[in-house]
């Protein structure tokens, strides 16, 4: 019985990826089509731009008034805001959301256990949230300008752990039969996904304002008017991640509980206790940094991905490549 479930489990993870890239592919053409509607439209705006500006410099004689009359030129309307590619998007990764809690929950139901008890279990479930999370933050705002990086990273992700995570359901070490398990790596996988939300914010937030300083140009480099400027971006990666680092502090003490009850002491240098510190300074420093030293802009966009990268890491390196008290990878 536990086999089967656990190969129905294996078939919907599969569906699930399937359709997160069907999903993937539909963000990534409704991006394609509006950014290329964005350009036809900025080109006629630039053409009105040019001629008021021409009229205004030879009134008043000065380049500097047309400049502000290109700037201040109305823009012409560009496409829908919203395109069929970005519905049958949303759909999709609903609908693949609704697989891959399938699939995890079979798997918890084949185990006997929460699904997280080991790299393949944690992958699993952790994309799950991520995704969640996602398809949560949406009901309050529209972020669906970031779903091709969300849908992307996630079919990569399980696409790693399938191939090189997937362990079959075996019993609990000794040291994991506890309810913190179920507390301490369930606050941990929550603290991750807000982060990987920040992060691709973060990411949008650098290529809009590259183009915002007319760094980057042409038709295959620019976004879709409809997604915030930059500094709306910083705000929205600032508010995600303060509660991805609000759960991510419970973790290193819920983390340090277990472990005393677990090994009679709160920190003893294990390879993962430094990482999951690591990470908290390197995300303490971002918030605090923005908050009092003023760090705004593409620095605090850049402190937010490489605290980002620091949580993956933690999480594909640490886990499998160093040896300490937490390696229950499972390989």
């Amino acid at each position: 019985m536990t086999d089967t479930l656990d190969g129905v489990s294996t078939l919907l993870l599969y569906a699930a990826m399937g359709v997160y890239a069907l999903a993937f592919i539909a963000f990534a053409l409704d991006l394609g089509r509006r950014g290329a509607a964005n350009v036809a439209s900025e080109s006629g705006a630039e053409r009105i731009a040019r001629a008021r500006g021409a009229v205004a410099a030879r009134s008043a004689g000065s380049s500097s008034v047309a400049t502000i009359e290109r700037i201040d030129a109305p823009a012409v309307p560009g496409a829908p805001r919203e395109s069929a590619a970005l519905r049958v998007a949303l759909v999709l990764t609903v609908a693949g959301w609704l697989l891959h809690l399938g699939a995890t929950v079979l798997r918890g139901i084949a185990a006997g256990r929460v699904p997280w008890a080991n790299m393949y279990e944690f992958s699993m479930t952790g994309t799950l949230l991520i995704m969640g999370v996602f398809l949560g933050l949406l009901i309050r705002r529209d972020l669906r300008f970031i779903g091709a990086i969300i849908t992307g990273l996630v079919v990569l992700l399980l696409g790693i752990s399938t191939v090189g995570f997937r362990v079959d359901v075996v019993p609990l070490p000794a040291a994991l039969q506890s309810y913190w398990l179920v507390i301490h790596v369930l606050v941990a996988i929550l603290g991750t996904a807000f982060f990987t939300v920040g992060a691709a914010l973060s990411v949008v937030q650098l290529v809009q304002a590259r183009r915002e300083s007319g760094a980057l140009s042409g038709p295959f480099l620019r976004l879709p008017a409809s997604i915030p400027g930059s500094t709306a971006l910083e705000n929205s990666a600032y508010r995600v991640i303060i509660v991805g680092f609000i759960f991510w502090t419970f973790t290193l003490i819920a983390g340090a509980i277990w472990a005393q009850h677990a090994w009679g002491r709160y920190w003893g240098w294990d390879t993962k206790e430094v990482w999951t510190f690591i990470i908290w300074v390197i995300f303490a420093g971002y918030i605090h940094a923005r908050a009092t030293r003023g760090w705004r802009g593409s620095r605090s966009a850049w402190l937010a991905i490489v605290g980002y990268g620091a949580v993956l890491f933690n999480f594909g390196i640490v886990n499998v490549f160093f040896k300490g008290l937490h390696a229950y990878s499972g390989l």
